[in-house]
């Protein structure tokens, strides 16, 4: 305290509170504004570009200080959040009428980008995940919380690679680590946490607590240790940001890799799933061409599925036959109408349960709670185990509905503050605040006529002051004629003003209605919500209902638009692919897509798969997993039959990218890509493999490429696309099993090339790479001197024993070769005066003849 001794007592506060939270933005409420002082106020004044103004002195300088305006405020915590900032709101909670001194104030919450609920603070359609990461002795334990919608997940992993994997399918909003780890992620917003929090016995005390258990046997989590002490990190620091009880996190998931297809990082970003541009830029992904859900929670739900695609055949399949029977029984675009208003009720039900849910919130509950019995009565027609068991989920709340119509105006206000939120008729004792307040004039002039006719002085007034407040005022004339019951208020020249024990009675309800309204009508409000909360767990299982409706709907939908058919599962190994289609290219594709077959099975593991650039091999090897992992999540596929066997994993190495910040070259990125695929790909899983060995040498290049082939068809024996412009590899059916080379086909006419993008069995005969050099609009005197240069190259023999081609690069001159082609040579025999037209039609063809033998341009 003699540290602030010098400052004003209201600053000796603002100090003492933002003591507790030296590296967050504190937002103190004065008034109509949230004010920042000395640094928070210049980081602010940067970050939100506003004003940087100065109040009072310390120690000679003065205060910087910077403000926003508190009913503004939503819009610059946006701005704060979207660049990855914090914020600490402080209220003032006393009373400025009674206080002595400075207002009393309170820290009511924290705004960090992993616990945000605000609507105007979230992307609608993704999920905002808080997630904890514990690092045990042989094991690290994940935690995830959605704060939004309640959901508290749990997983543990053996190894630093997946945890990764499993960090980049999250992509955590915000990271909390334990201040004595040593792990480090500097592409994710991190922040340290005291030991403590991740103490499993306190975490294990915390879980059991919240959910009100005696143990977590019925969550099957009680083995695992580490990842219940990153849950409990989690859960101590929601409840520590909010300032609330949580009741909305109600169970904890234990969320097994084993359970689902294993997607490392770099396969969901070569796949292109999900894009986390800005919103406005154009990104081709999957979730852009698949996602036309009707509300943002089964957008959401969407998202989840394709990241962490199911090895669940039965779940899978009951979610195939929902989408024929939704496609069957034509109720796609009726159910779509039904579900677009509904609107996000899985995040309003968060803040119902964090005391934070606003007027328009419960409007849109209300609106929700009133389409439910539509929607049930368009689900009953559904005849399908797995829809008729979701209707049920869903169920409806006919007294919750009822209690929402009575309570709230057809269009609330923004906030409760404003009042006017409770409608009329709701409850007595408001209504009559209001109607003081309201019709408080045409209570005066029934008093004063009364008053008149019982006095029979007509120039008898009822007035009001500010200063006085309410009276009766009479002539002094008359003052003998004032009834006894009339009290004596104030004296003017020539009137005398008076006041009745009913009028006092009236000024004390009146001049207060308007307070009293307000006040009565937040005493409502959390009443409601309160009621509403008691309903959270019924309510909850119909929102996970609900977006599980909309998922399958909205793939009936992408079925239906896009022509997809239904995939079928195998319990024999293979891929069997006819006439598959990559989801994304060919809606973006001007021309037809050329749809093509991919069979894999115990005799065709790994196919070598040649061919020209542009010709559609990564095309190929895409399609081929996005239609294994769009079954996968329970979707039909763009394919005319697609039969899919077994598959653990999906691993690629595809394109050509570097982590400079990382230290590693394109190339390295390249070998640490396939060193994880040889490590973690078995034989049920489906790789894919990119022009391996391209960044460097030809040999070394060529050996890599031809070992890893080689270790992946004889010792993992995976099921394999492996692309290469490396026409050595073509050899290798010849020694392994189960290898067999295809290729992409391309066709020369003229001086085009024109791509077939089929493909057809056998290799390609060459790779086409001058020509579509050419089609790149490099120049053609450049793409010429290739040409020389390649037939030279052709030309030469390997030495043996050497380590790479023997190059001769010594100039050479392209200019002599065209004055001794043979179309120039024969161009200077010619004579046009004496050719007759027959003759010189002859001669133009064997000029085009010599044109096509020479490749000449």
């Amino acid at each position: 305290m003699s540290e602030f001794a010098d400052h004003t007592p209201m600053m000796q506060q603002y100090l003492r509170i933002k003591a507790e939270y030296p590296d967050i933005l504190l937002f103190y409420r004065m008034g109509d504004f949230y004010e920042l002082f000395f640094e928070d106020a210049k980081k602010a004044a940067r970050l939100l570009d506003i004003a940087l103004t100065a109040r009072g002195k310390t120690a000679g300088q003065d205060i910087p200080m910077a403000g926003v305006p508190y009913h503004a405020i939503e819009n610059y915590l946006a701005k704060l959040v979207r660049i990855g900032e914090s914020a600490v709101i402080c209220e003032q909670v006393g009373d400025p009428a009674t206080s002595k001194g400075p207002v009393e104030r309170q820290v009511t919450r924290i705004i960090t980008p992993g616990t945000l609920t605000d609507e105007a603070l979230l992307q609608e359609r993704q999920d905002n995940l808080l997630v904890a990461v514990h690092q045990g002795e042989q094991r690290v334990g994940i935690a995830t919380l959605d704060l939004s919608s309640g959901r508290l997940a749990v997983l543990e992993v053996s190894d630093g690679d997946a945890l990764i994997s499993e960090l980049e399918r999250l992509a955590p909003a915000e990271l909390l680590l334990s201040d004595t780890s040593l792990l480090q992620f500097p592409k994710l917003p991190t922040r340290k946490q005291p030991a403590w929090y991740f103490d499993v016995t306190v975490a294990r005390r915390l879980l059991l607590q919240q959910f009100g258990t005696k143990d977590l046997a019925g969550f099957g989590c009680e083995q695992l240790t580490i990842a219940l002490g990153a849950a409990g990190c989690l859960l101590q620091y929601a409840r520590d940001t909010q300032k609330t009880t949580l009741p909305h996190i109600q169970g904890l998931t234990w969320e097994r890799r084993e359970d689902s297809i294993l997607l490392d990082a770099a396969t969901r970003r070569n796949l292109e799933l999900d894009s986390r541009l800005a919103v406005g830029k154009q990104d081709y992904t999957l979730v852009q061409i698949l996602d036309q859900c009707a509300t943002p929670m089964g957008s959401r739900l969407l998202r989840r599925w394709l990241h962490r695609p199911l090895r669940d055949i039965s779940v899978l399949q009951g979610r195939h036959q929902s989408i024929g029977t939704l496609l069957q029984q034509q109720g796609i675009d009726k159910l779509y109408q039904c579900l677009r208003g509904i609107g996000d009720v899985e995040r309003i039900l968060a803040r119902v349960a964090l005391k934070s849910a606003r007027p328009r919130d419960l409007m849109q509950l209300r609106n929700a709670l009133n389409l439910l019995p539509d929607l049930q009565l368009l689900l009953s027609e559904l005849i399908h185990p797995h829809l008729q068991s979701l209707a049920q989920q869903i169920g409806t709340f006919p007294e919750l509905q009822d209690l929402l119509c009575r309570a709230l105006v057809e269009t609330p206000p923004l906030l409760i503050r404003d009042g006017g939120v409770i409608a009329q008729g709701f409850d007595a004792e408001l209504d009559e605040l209001r109607n003081l307040s309201d019709n408080s004039q045409q209570f005066l002039l029934d008093l004063e006529a009364r008053e008149r006719q019982q006095t029979g002085l007509s120039n008898l007034k009822v007035g009001y002051n500010r200063v006085h407040g309410y009276y009766i005022e009479l002539s002094r004339t008359h003052s003998e004629k004032v009834p006894t019951h009339y009290t004596r208020r104030q004296t003017l020249k020539g009137v005398e003003r008076y006041i009745t024990e009913e009028l006092k009675h009236f000024e004390d309800k009146v001049l207060s209605a308007r307070e009293r309204a307000l006040n009565r009508e937040k005493y409502l409000y959390e009443e409601l919500l309160e009621t509403l909360l008691q309903a959270l767990v019924p309510l909850q299982s119909c929102v996970a209902a609900l977006a599980e409706i909309d998922v399958l709907n909205n793939f009936a939908e992408r079925a239906e638009t896009l022509k997809y058919y239904p995939p079928m599962f195998s319990n024999q190994e293979g891929i069997h692919i006819v006439e598959g289609r990559h989801p994304v290219v060919e809606v973006v594709l001007e021309t037809p897509f050329m749809p093509n077959d991919v069979i894999l099975d115990s005799h065709r593991r790994m196919l070598i798969i040649t061919g020209p650039n542009m010709g559609g091999k990564s095309v190929l090897m895409r399609q081929t997993a996005l239609i294994v992992l769009l079954a996968y999540i329970g979707s039909f596929v763009p394919a005319q039959e697609a039969i899919i066997g077994p598959i653990d994993g999906i691993f690629t190495r595809i394109g050509a990218s570097d982590d400079l910040a990382g230290g590693r070259s394109t190339f390295m990125v390249e070998m640490t890509e396939t060193a994880n695929i040889l490590h973690n790909a078995t034989r049920n899983s489906l790789v894919l493999m990119d022009e391996i060995g391209r960044g460097t040498s030809t040999f070394d290049g060529l050996s890599l490429a031809w070992a890893c082939a080689e270790y992946l068809a004889k010792q993992v024996g995976a099921y394999t696309l492996f692309a290469t412009h490396y026409f050595e590899l073509t050899r290798l059916p010849e020694t392994c099993r189960a290898v067999v080379n295809v290729h992409l086909d391309a066709i020369e006419q003229e001086d085009k090339l024109i791509f077939m993008h089929r493909v057809k069995e056998g290799p390609a005969n060459k790779s086409y790479g001058l020509q579509v050099a050419l089609l790149a609009g490099v120049p053609k005197n450049v793409v010429k001197q290739a040409r020389v240069r390649l037939k030279h190259l052709e030309s030469q023999q390997y030495h043996a024993g050497a380590q790479q081609i023997e190059l001769n690069l010594a100039p050479i001159a392209t200019t002599p070769a065209i004055m001794t082609s043979p179309v120039v040579a024969k161009l200077r025999t010619i004579n046009p005066d004496n050719l007759t037209p027959k003759q010189a039609l002859e001669v133009l063809y064997e000029l085009q003849g010599l044109l096509d033998d020479s490749n000449e341009f």
